[in-house]
């Protein structure tokens, strides 16, 4: 039967799902990334959710079998999320490669200009002639780097690669920082 009980039941499994996939997801890519420690902290939490879930969904499903659909679309929503959040937060570092066949020294003195350290490369392509560019930058720098290299040549090709270490990341110039490091005016 579907009562008031159930319903609150449901949506209290449901909401606890969408929290321990999307801490899931988050850990699976932060682990990738090499962050051991935040991915140590985040699957003690994960589990405890999970586990608190999966013994009330066992425990009830066979009196309230909407239960599963609760836990299920709380699962698929939670994958969703999951990225959708880990996208957002753009934790990590990124490698941009940039090739152009027109654009390549004004791109990278734009993107130096603004503190972004770039490696240019001349080389030959299908058409002649190419520059590439090579960028190490934080993830949540990407989409203001790339505007820029649309601005400079729309029909530039991009492609990036997530780098498993870095052994030493090239910094910004502290002026072009945001964030809470600007505010504390620290590197």
């Amino acid at each position: 039967m579907f009562d008031s009980e159930t319903l609150l039941t449901g949506l209290i499994i449901f909401f606890a799902r969408i929290g321990d996939v999307s801490l899931g997801t988050v850990r699976t890519i932060i682990t990738v990334q090499g962050r051991s420690a935040a991915a140590f902290f985040l699957a003690i939490f994960e589990i405890l959710i999970w586990i608190w879930v999966v013994s009330t969904v066992v425990q009830q499903v066979r009196t309230q079998p909407l239960l599963a659909l609760f836990y299920a679309f709380g699962f698929a929503t939670g994958n969703f999320l999951g990225i959708a959040l880990e996208r957002r937060i753009a934790l990590g570092h990124i490698v941009l490669r940039v090739f152009t066949r027109r654009a390549g020294a004004e791109i990278a003195r734009r993107l130096r200009a603004e503190g972004q350290p770039v490696t240019l490369f001349h080389g030959e392509g299908l058409q002649g002639p190419i520059d590439e560019l090579y960028i190490a930058c934080r993830r949540r720098d990407l989409p203001r780097w790339l505007e820029t290299v649309s601005r400079e040549d729309p029909e530039a090709f991009w492609v990036t690669d997530m780098p498993r270490d870095i052994c030493r990341f090239p910094r910004a110039d502290a002026a072009a920082r945001g964030g809470w490091r600007s505010v504390f005016k620290r590197k």
